[in-house]
């Protein structure tokens, strides 16, 4: 198994319904092929450090992410992300 992890850090003038909506797409992308588990939400600690959207996909293997990354459905929604985003970290391992 394949833990990729996504965390976003939006702009300041992102609007909070742009935020929600944005969570929204990307809980979405659970019925992709090769998605375990999928995990979304909003940061509820708000800490100096903390980014504002986190994501957990369990992938059931590379050629799974790999294929997700090029997947139709996924990359609309990478887009918004990087248009909303004023950074993004990654962080992929095995399980």
């Amino acid at each position: 198994m394949l833990l990729h992890i996504v965390c976003f850090k939006y702009k300041r003038d992102t609007s909070d319904t742009a935020q929600a909506q944005h969570r929204e797409r990307l809980g979405a992308l659970s019925t992709l092929d090769g998605v375990v588990d999928l995990k979304v939400g909003e940061d509820v600690v708000r800490s100096p450090r903390s980014y504002d959207t986190g994501l957990m996909i369990m992938f059931r293997d590379r050629a799974a992410l790999d294929a997700y990354q090029k997947d139709p459905q996924h990359v609309p929604v990478a887009q918004l992300g990087v248009s909303l985003s004023e950074h993004i970290v990654a962080v992929d391992f095995q399980i």
